[in-house]
Parts: C-alpha cells; sequence; structure tokens
C-alpha cells in the first residue's frame, strides 16, 4: 500500500512515454509538474516545497487570475467611490483578463506582467493607463497576498512605464481678462469666472451648493464633487482627501457674480415650474440637475475661440490660477490649501518653475559671493604681501 503523502513531501517518477512527473500534496490535494527532464522536475518540486513553507495554499495554487479578480471586484468596489470602481471594472475586464485571465496566480513573475505592460503599449494603449493598470493589478494581488493565494505580490518587482508630463498650458492676466469678457453672457459664465479665480476642479464646481456660500463672510465651503457614473447617471461623492475638504475665501466679484448666478437661476426655476429638480445646486442645468459635463465643455471650448485664445483643457484654468497667484507671491502654503493639495510639497512639484524670482536670485547671490575680484601682489622690505584690492576693500596684509 503506498504510503500516504502529506504537505512538503514530493515524488518524481518515470512515466511510458519517457518523460518525468512530479507531484507534491498541498492540502490533501496533489500538485504535478510534466518534463522530459528529471532535473527540471526536481528544480519545480523544490521551488513548489519553498511556497508552501511560505503559505501557499492549494486554493491559490489553483486559482487563476480571471477567477480570483471577479471575486476582488466584488469585494473592493464596496470600498471605492461609484466612479473609481467603475474604472476599476472596466480595467481588470478589458485589459487585464483578455491578456492574462488564464494564467493561474502563483505562475504570474514580475517579468510575465511586464510583458503586459508592452503588450498594452503595443496596443495603443497610453502610459497613464498602463500606470493605472499597474495600480490596480497591484492593489489586487496585495490583497492575494494577505489571504495566501501568493506567498509575494509579483508586481513589486514589475516596472511600469514612465509617465511623461503633458505640457501645462495656462493664461496670464491679460488672456484672462479677454477670456471673461468673451464669457459674459454665456450660461456658464459665473462658472468660469470662480474657476479662474478660485483653482477648482470642474468636478467640485458642479458639486457647490448655495448653502455651502456664506453671504457675509465670503467664505465657499468644498464638500463634495460631481462624477458621472455609467448607468447611474450623475452622483454626489465626497473629496478624495481631508484637504479636498476645504473653505475658500472669495473677493467681491466673485460674490457678485454668484448673485447674477442667483438671479439667473431663479428665472429658469420660474420658467421650468413642476419639472425643476430642487437640489440647491449653484451650477445647475435649466432644471435643477447637475449640469452636463460634455455642455460645459462645449461652451467652454466656445468661449475660448470666441476670445481668440488658444485650446486649453478646463483643468488648464486650475493651473492658470495657481500660476497667478504664485507670480504675484501668494505663500506656496496658502496656495496649497486654496486648492486643496494634501502637502505643500505637491504645490512646488507641480508649479515651482511658475514662482518668479528663485533663479533671479540665486544668480545674484552667487555672483556676489564668488566673483573673482582683480587684485594687484606687492612685497615690502620685511618680505609680506601685500594684497591690494580693486575693488575698494583696501589693503590686506599675509
Amino acid at each position: 500500500m503506498a504510503k500516504k503523502k502529506g504537505n512538503n513531501e514530493g515524488t518524481i517518477t518515470k512515466l511510458p512515454s519517457g518523460s518525468y512527473r512530479a507531484q507534491v500534496t498541498l492540502d490533501g490535494q496533489r500538485l504535478s509538474f510534466t518534463s522530459k527532464t528529471r532535473s527540471e522536475c526536481q528544480a519545480w518540486v523544490r521551488k513548489t516545497l519553498d511556497h508552501i513553507d511560505e503559505g501557499l495554499t492549494y486554493e491559490g495554487s489553483q486559482t487563476t487570475l480571471d477567477e480570483y479578480l471577479k471575486n476582488w471586484l466584488v469585494t473592493a468596489k464596496t470600498a471605492l467611490r461609484p466612479k473609481t470602481g467603475h474604472q476599476y471594472q472596466q480595467l481588470v475586464e478589458y485589459h487585464i483578463i483578455p491578456v492574462l485571465g488564464k494564467w493561474k496566480l502563483k505562475e504570474l513573475r514580475p517579468d510575465t506582467i511586464d510583458r503586459f505592460y508592452q503588450n498594452r503599449i503595443q496596443a495603443g494603449v497610453g502610459n497613464r493607463t498602463v500606470r493605472y493598470l499597474h495600480s490596480v493589478l497591484h492593489k489586487a494581488l496585495e490583497k492575494a497576498v494577505k489571504l495566501g493565494l501568493l506567498t509575494r505580490n509579483p508586481a513589486d518587482g514589475a516596472t511600469p512605464p514612465r509617465l511623461d508630463q503633458g505640457e501645462m498650458l495656462v493664461m496670464n492676466e491679460s488672456q484672462v481678462t479677454q477670456f471673461l469678457i468673451a464669457a459674459q453672457g454665456n450660461r456658464y459664465e459665473v462658472m468660469f469666472h470662480v474657476a479662474v479665480k478660485t483653482g477648482m476642479r470642474q468636478a467640485e464646481l458642479l458639486g457647490l451648493k448655495w448653502n455651502d456660500l456664506d453671504w457675509t463672510t465670503g467664505l465657499l465651503q468644498v464638500k463634495r464633487q460631481v462624477q458621472r457614473v455609467d448607468g447611474k447617471g450623475y452622483v454626489f461623492v465626497e473629496p478624495k482627501t481631508k484637504t479636498g475638504r476645504r473653505t475658500i475665501q472669495l473677493g467681491e466679484a466673485s460674490l457678485q457674480a454668484l448673485r447674477q448666478q442667483m438671479e439667473r437661476q431663479n428665472f429658469e426655476k420660474d420658467f421650468a415650474g413642476d419639472r425643476w429638480r430642487n437640489n440647491d445646486l449653484i451650477f445647475a442645468s435649466s432644471i435643477g440637475t447637475p449640469a452636463d459635463l460634455r455642455n460645459v465643455l462645449r461652451q467652454f471650448k466656445l468661449v475660448l475661440a470666441q476670445a481668440g485664445l488658444p485650446e486649453i483643457r478646463f483643468h488648464d484654468l486650475r493651473h492658470t490660477a495657481a500660476s497667478i497667484m504664485l507670480k504675484n507671491n501668494i505663500p506656496v502654503f496658502t496656495v496649497s490649501r486654496v486648492l486643496g493639495h494634501a502637502k505643500p510639497s505637491i504645490t512646488l512639484d507641480i508649479y515651482a518653475h511658475m514662482i518668479p524670482g528663485m533663479q533671479d536670485q540665486v544668480a545674484k547671490i552667487m555672483d556676489e559671493v564668488i566673483t573673482p575680484i582683480p587684485v594687484s601682489v606687492k612685497r615690502d622690505g620685511s618680505k609680506k604681501v601685500l594684497i591690494e584690492s580693486k575693488g575698494g576693500n583696501g589693503v590686506k596684509t599675509c
């Protein structure tokens, strides 16, 4: 009677075909590997036993990435914002599963994942999306490690492509004036005004409610964002970070613009009648629902064209606001708080090149401390050296 094998045992047998089959027992089940050489089977047994010692389970040894990711998504989405959860699902279903889905978890290695990234790039997927794929895959496999399905995260050793920063396009003060003049009378005139004055994100602007604004103090609270999720329409979500939830001081010109916005909205409310949906939104549609993102962008591009300005992204209004603040010597810490960055260092990383005077100041200081001063050297009778400066600093004796 053959001896029943437990974990950490392996056997190698020669098959009638001349090949070799290695087997290891794990959790009462047998794992098998077939090769033409005994040495390859021996290497497989050693590697498998090492994985078992590190915590590999039978389930982990048999689970494919396809099976695992589908189950992982169900749990992961409960802790994600709706739009983020939808993006995760699209990345998994459209990119990861079609290429790597049939691989078993235990077969994944850093070079396997690197080849996957190259496959996506060759398919025309942008570097930013591939880096997002890396983030999702790493997060999913890290959970597999915690569940004991993997002994280590193979994505740790993978190398996602470098993200090339696109050119940041900003308007100067004169161009901002042109832009706001061209926007007069446009349905989203006040939104554009607030965007370029505060640097708020588009999703934050669309999520503003009238009760977020204190008319007496001029303080505007940023509490939420509007996101469009396929199949669900527009939903309200909280800012991603604690610093994203912030209070911004508005100037009198911005408050006056918002008074005009309220008048416009009251007219639309009366006109809509029973069709009006009271969401208390500052920048609502003509029936009170969240403004459509695509309509806002169309009008934004139209205003740029009417102003005779180059086409930029709506997000570049945020960069424009930051640029103007920094060029007018607003402290980086203050700008960071207004923009809702987690740390001032993030603001510096993005906008350091926009801070005026830094290079000029460095050049001036370096000139002062290391510029050579012409001197003449003389010797007196006592063999002392007299250094006579032509810069007006007198004579030094050495």
